[in-house]
Order: C-alpha cells, then sequence, then structure tokens
C-alpha cells in the first residue's frame, strides 16, 4: 500500500518540476541582443590597442548576462553602417519584448554639434569631410529608436582625444545627447563627461570599461546603480579627471544579472537620470551636504552628477582639495548645457547668447560658423516676402474658396501691394491680345495702294457716302488726299 503512495508522491514531485522548468521566468521571456564594435587599427592615425581588448571583454561579459552577441572589429564606414542596420533587422526580427544593446570601443568626435563614430578609414582633409566620412550617433539612434522594443542601451567608450590633426577646430569630447528627447525607452552612457576626453588608461582595457565588467557583475543591481557606481568608479581610478555621464529615458527595470521586473513598467520618465536640472534644488543639495566628511560628499556628488550638486559641493567645500576639479567639471557641465541648447534652437539669438558667456571656448569657432550660416537663412528668405506669392496665386487658380484671415495680423503696407497685383492682371492680358488687331489695317492700306485700273465708280461712290468713299474712292485727287490724309492720322 505504500508503494502507490510514494510512486504518486514522486510523480507529483516530477510533474512539478517540469511544470517549474516550463514556466517562463521574466528573464526567459525577455529576448536580449547586443551588438558590439571595437576600432583599433585605424588606418591612417595610431592604433588604439585598448579598443580592441575592451570589445572582447564586453562580449564576454554580455553572453554571460544572456546576450546574443554580434562582435564586429576595425569597420570602415560601409561596413558600420551595414552591421548597424542587420543589428536593427535581428532586433526588429525579436519583437517588442527584446532589450537591445550596443558597446562601440574607440574615437568619436564632434562636429557642428553632431556626434560622430569613428570608422577605421575615415581619412579628413577638413571638418566638412567628416558628415561624409563618418557615421552619425544620432543616425544609430534613430534607427534603433523606430523598433518596438523593452529598452535600448547604448554604451560609448569613444571620447578619446581626437587624433585627426585637420580637425584642430573640433570640439572636445562628445556634445549632450538627451535621450528624453526621443523616443522613451532608451539609455545612453558616455566614458565621460559631455565636452571632456576619456584616458585610454594603462591597463589592457580603458578606465571605463575596466570598470563596467566588474560592477555590471554584481547581481540584483538596477542599470542606473550600477553606472552610478562606474561613473564613482571611474572618477577614482583618474583621480577625478574623467567622469563617466549618463541619461535615461526608460520605462521599466533592466538587471544584467538577476531578475528584471520588467512585468512591473514603471511610469514614463521615473528612472530618468538628471542632467539640466535635478529632483533636488541646489537648496537641497545644501541641506543634504551640510555637516558630512567632504570625501563622503564628494562622492555623493559624483554619484549623482548634477548641476545643482557641484554646486552645493563647491559652495560648502571652498578649501578642500578636490574643489578646484569639481568647479572644473561644473563649468564644463555648464557649457556643454549651453551649446545643447544653442544648437538645438539654432538660431541667430542662440548662437549670440552662447558667445556672449563662451567667447573663448573651443566651441567658439563653430559657433560663430553656425551663426553666419543662420544668418544668410534667415535673411535670404523673408517670411512676409514669402508669404505674398502664395496668396496671390490662390486668387485665380481657386475662385470657389475664399481667403481666410492669416494666423498672423498681416500688416497695412503689405495689404495694398496684394489688391494692386490681383487688379493689374486683367490689363496685362487685354495687352498681350491687342497686336493680333492691329494686324489688319496693314493689309488695307496695302490693298488700297493697288487698285484696279478701270474708270472709277462715281455713281456708286455717290450714292453709298462719305465714310466708305474716304477709304475706297479713287476718282478724284480730292479724294485720293482724303485717303493719304485719313492714313497719316492711323
Amino acid at each position: 500500500m505504500r508503494r502507490p503512495v510514494l510512486s504518486n508522491l514522486l510523480l507529483a514531485s516530477g510533474f512539478l518540476a517540469l511544470a517549474q522548468l516550463m514556466t517562463p521566468t521574466d528573464a526567459a521571456a525577455e529576448a536580449r541582443l547586443a551588438l558590439v564594435i571595437g576600432q583599433s587599427a585605424y588606418r591612417t592615425v595610431p592604433e588604439l590597442p585598448n579598443a580592441a581588448n575592451d570589445a572582447k571583454g564586453m562580449t564576454e561579459l554580455l553572453g554571460n548576462a544572456g546576450f546574443t552577441v554580434t562582435t564586429a572589429a576595425n569597420l570602415a564606414q560601409n561596413e558600420m553602417r551595414a552591421a548597424i542596420s542587420d543589428f536593427a533587422g535581428k532586433v526588429s526580427a525579436s519583437g517588442a519584448d527584446t532589450v537591445a544593446l550596443v558597446f562601440y570601443a574607440g574615437h568619436g568626435l564632434q562636429i557642428d554639434g553632431e556626434n560622430y563614430l569613428v570608422p577605421v578609414d575615415l581619412d579628413p582633409k577638413r571638418e566638412a569631410d567628416i558628415p561624409l566620412q563618418g557615421v552619425r550617433l544620432n543616425d544609430m539612434l534613430n534607427t534603433l529608436g523606430a523598433l518596438p522594443t523593452r529598452a535600448r542601451i547604448f554604451m560609448l567608450d569613444a571620447c578619446r582625444n581626437n587624433p585627426f590633426p585637420a580637425l584642430s577646430g573640433a570640439g572636445h569630447g562628445l556634445a549632450i545627447v538627451d535621450t528624453k528627447a526621443g523616443a522613451p525607452g532608451s539609455f545612453i552612457s558616455y566614458s565621460t563627461s559631455p565636452g571632456a576626453e576619456a584616458e585610454d588608461g594603462s591597463g589592457i582595457d580603458s578606465p571605463y570599461t575596466t570598470a563596467a565588467l566588474t560592477i555590471a557583475k554584481q547581481p540584483n543591481l538596477p542599470i542606473e546603480e550600477v553606472f552610478k557606481r562606474i561613473r564613482v568608479a571611474v572618477a577614482q581610478s583618474t583621480d577625478g579627471r574623467q567622469i563617466p555621464w549618463e541619461s535615461s529615458s526608460l520605462t521599466t527595470d533592466f538587471k544584467f544579472f538577476g531578475e528584471s521586473s520588467g512585468s512591473t513598467p514603471a511610469l514614463p520618465g521615473a528612472s530618468a537620470m538628471a542632467l539640466a536640472g535635478g529632483t533636488r534644488s541646489l537648496e537641497d543639495w545644501r541641506k543634504e551636504l551640510r555637516g558630512k566628511p567632504a570625501m563622503v560628499a564628494y562622492e555623493l556628488v559624483i554619484t549623482e552628477d548634477t548641476v545643482e550638486a557641484y554646486q552645493a559641493y563647491i559652495e560648502l567645500y571652498a578649501q578642500d582639495t578636490r574643489t578646484p576639479r569639481v568647479r572644473t567639471v561644473l563649468e564644463r557641465r555648464r557649457q556643454m548645457l549651453a551649446w545643447e541648447r544653442a544648437t538645438a534652437i539654432n538660431t541667430r539669438a542662440s548662437f549670440e547668447a552662447y558667445l556672449a558667456n563662451w567667447d573663448n571656448s573651443d566651441l567658439a569657432a563653430t559657433a560663430r560658423r553656425l551663426l553666419l550660416r543662420v544668418q544668410n537663412r534667415n535673411y535670404g528668405v523673408p517670411v512676409a516676402a514669402a508669404a505674398i506669392p502664395v496668396t496671390v496665386a490662390m486668387g485665380p487658380t481657386c475662385p470657389c474658396s475664399t481667403p481666410t484671415t492669416p494666423a498672423t495680423p498681416v500688416t497695412p503696407s503689405v495689404a495694398p501691394v496684394i489688391k494692386k497685383r490681383v487688379d493689374d492682371t486683367p490689363p496685362k492680358r487685354k495687352v498681350v491680345e491687342t497686336p493680333p488687331k492691329r494686324r489688319p489695317p496693314p493689309e488695307e492700306v496695302v490693298y488700297e495702294r493697288a487698285p484696279p485700273p478701270g474708270p472709277p465708280p462715281g455713281a456708286v461712290m455717290q450714292g453709298i457716302g462719305i465714310g466708305i468713299g474716304i477709304g475706297m474712292g479713287m476718282g478724284g485727287r480730292g479724294g485720293g488726299d482724303h485717303y493719304r490724309g485719313d492714313y497719316r492720322r492711323y
């Protein structure tokens, strides 16, 4: 009797274990795809040995984290574009439950406020060659941002110093990319602050990748916490010379190792990293830091990485040895925020405002060039002049429509011009049609100068009258004189 009971228990335990194995967890349901690009063997500038090592280390880390990884090295421009396109195709085919991650190690450049990834065959002779030879970062962001995914993660170890002599006027580092301005669900991490340069490091990996390979392995850390710890670790290893930066518009949680709570989406923007202004004000940060040891306060503001946090630290710890480097970070952050606003607004006023405060910066020459460009654009196509032809053309071509009042007020000086041009249209058409009506008289004159021989029909002339006699009478000198006089007057 005990054997059947034992058998049933074993059978039930087996079914339970099988059911647990067949029940998908959140991690199993979440597809993970990664593209890892390492650019080391540049053809016209010195190689970057660490970039190849960085790509190799990240490939291994992401594979262990459940990603299906595509690794590509030393890509020329067409090859890099093809790799991004192929990866986008895989992400699209994987479905909306996919986490897509791109890791890039290599050179990156900022030209006219745009960020570019640098193919190994890039050989610029001037700054204008970069849009033709490089790969625009926004093109990659927009390509993947247009796909329905759970999350998109971009890790850019790409802010190394500019090695191209022809690009002496290019800005240092990369410009700000705010993920909240694009499609939600993105996370982007730079190896250093916007406008700053990253170090290649003295080890086999860069300081940024070295920290990422260690910290991302820690289980059950949300991605925001991972990169906060990476920022502190890199700042410590570089003595504050390099401070990574992030921007996030993620709407779900993500963890490299451990279960991700993807089934419970967070509120949109709930996990967004603060950039221009954090959730805490300057006064909040003063209260937060007051009374803390300088080292503790320093790590806290580096972790949060906001303008308000840095400003509060400088005020409260003016004599600390770390304050000069924090002041440098703050000054550069304010400058890059002003540069982001200027290029986003892209008007004469925005570039003039930037130059008023940052006339001696490394981006001042670019700002002056863009200012000249928008001046030519604004003055070359006046808004009022462009609107007038549209109004005139609509009159005769669409008589069934009644002109509506324009959204912007029309000045009194413009209205008479429009009416005059419309009223002048009929006379211009009459002038064109008049010449054919003048052609018959010369033919009559030629005809009358060669009258047929024979006696003049005097009786007929008297019967018809003076009006026609002037045009046809040939019998006397008086008639001929009348004709010639009338011709001259004509």
